[in-house]
């Protein structure tokens, strides 16, 4: 399981051309093998996977989980992957068959409510002091390395659990999540779906500036002990197959800042999935477009109270834009398996494609950019609350790597590339959406830019008051 090249590359301490075998003289580690005894075990190593050393990394006891997650990724999503994703397009509210057993044995190991600690959720307590972004980023990286679509099958519906975390609401804790976290551990899938996205307000949602100036499309009608909802929601993931759905709607006449949070039942009356989308990528999980049509729920599904939807929303993207960052770093790291897998068993003129400089220049640099984009998410979930600034960079940055990445793998494997058997070109359409989730690439650098804008606006308050600098009138 934890072979540096799961797909096939040899084990065997052989030197590839352009570099000396392990144990010549002028190797590097066996050089530093002579190194005084004192010092030695300071700067030299022995042979290990990447997986390997930066697990080591790790607090043991995300050693532990992370090991788990490769597995049941490997035993789970890794054989099914490929024929889920060329399966028809499944009718509404429906999960194909292979998917529903997945769905059924993430549910019973309890990878479907570990967020939390017993009794409202299945987390370990000994695990529970990490920060469940963290955990959860550890989790989505192997999940999308084995599968981008069962990945998101299995955890969009963390993305719907996460408003009623950060409205800190014990009572709607219990009330809402004890009982999803004991069906799942039957087996019984019971999944929570986020609804932002209207059909006139994508990336509005995800940006304030946009959300001032643009007219909600779902509205909250006040009517006796609760609220009637009308509108519409668009590509919300497995919201045909979720059992509660967090939907964010205006109150009547309002705009965005009036926007307020509502826990709604999928058995509402006036509440249709419409359709799900024929989506390019991540196939295995829905993108379902809702209906609401005077869908009645009471003051007690209000999720952080009246108008308090914005700061649930802003929240929440800052916690959930991480597990995007992870997505991306477990699809990048697929496609470097892929091209060192590749690269070491098919030949061009005798030789091994390895053997070539330039090959190896190039799995280089991918290697290099899935660890940076790793290292990036790892110490930035180290935090309970990561800012906006530091969430966003991480999510833009991240993904475009990864298509990066996956390129360059296709490049290497060229026409090979393009056959689903191979697997790159189903992480190509798996990587793409990532660059939209949790809104656009544009909106998280905008982000950035808004989470310093004090720092910025002072300074270029400042140079105003100075005067021009030369490089103001270059």
């Amino acid at each position: 399981m934890n072979a540096p090249w799961p797909l096939g590359a040899s084990a065997q301490p052989l030197n590839i051309a352009g570099h000396l075998p392990p144990d010549h003289a002028l190797s590097p580690r066996h050089a530093l093998q002579a190194l005084d005894p004192k010092v030695r075990w300071l700067l030299a190593y022995a042979p290990r996977s990447t997986w390997d050393t930066d697990t080591a990394s790790l607090p043991w006891r995300l050693q532990r989980f992370r090991a788990r997650a490769r597995a049941f990724a490997q035993t789970h999503l890794a054989p099914a992957a490929l024929h889920i994703d060329a399966l028809p397009h499944s009718p509404v509210g429906e999960v194909p068959p292979e998917a529903l057993q997945i769905l059924r044995e993430a549910g019973r190991q309890g990878w479907l409510s570990d967020l939390l600690p017993a009794p409202i959720g299945s987390c370990h307590w000994l695990d529970a002091p990490y920060p469940m972004v963290w955990r959860t980023c550890l989790k989505v990286e192997e999940f999308a390395r084995a599968c981008g679509g069962l990945m998101l099958l299995l955890c969009a519906h963390f993305l719907g659990m996460g408003p009623i975390l950060a409205s800190g609401q014990l009572p709607l804790m219990w009330r809402a999540l004890r009982p999803a976290t004991q069906a799942n551990l039957r087996g019984e899938p019971h999944l929570f779906a986020f609804a932002i996205t209207e059909p006139g307000a994508g990336s509005d949602a995800e940006d304030g500036h946009g959300a001032a100036t643009n007219r909600p499309g779902l509205v909250a009608r006040r009517q006796g002990d609760g609220w009637c909802l009308n509108g519409h929601k668009v590509f919300i993931s497995g919201g045909d197959i979720a059992r509660q759905i967090i939907v964010f709607a205006a109150l009547e006449g309002e705009g965005f800042d009036s926007w307020t949070c509502f826990l709604v039942d999928q058995a509402s009356l006036g509440l249709r999935a419409a359709r799900t989308e024929l989506k390019m990528g991540m196939r295995a999980s829905s993108a379902a477009h809702l209906v609401f049509e005077n869908v009645w729920v009471s003051d007690a599904c209000v999720v952080g109270g009246l108008r308090g939807g914005w700061s649930l929303n802003r929240a929440t993207l800052n916690l959930s834009r991480l597990p995007v960052a992870a997505m991306a770093v477990g699809l990048a790291q697929a496609a470097v398996d892929i091209a060192v897998d590749h690269a070491c068993t098919q030949r061009l003129g005798g030789r091994p494609l390895i053997d070539f400089q330039d090959v190896q220049l190039a799995l280089a640099d991918m290697m290099a950019a899935t660890s940076a984009a790793r290292a990036l998410v790892w110490q930035s979930a180290r935090s309970w609350s990561p800012r906006q600034a530091v969430a966003s960079a991480a999510k833009f940055h991240n993904t475009d790597t990864a298509m990066r990445v996956i390129e360059q793998a296709m490049d290497l494997l060229g026409e090979h590339a393009v056959l689903h058997r191979h697997r790159l070109e189903k992480l190509y359409r798996d990587a793409r959406v990532t660059q939209i989730f949790e809104g656009t690439n544009q909106i998280n650098r905008l982000a950035v830019i808004e989470d310093h804008q004090e720092a910025f606006a002072a300074l270029a308050a400042s140079a105003r008051h100075d005067g021009d600098t030369p490089c103001a009138t270059a």
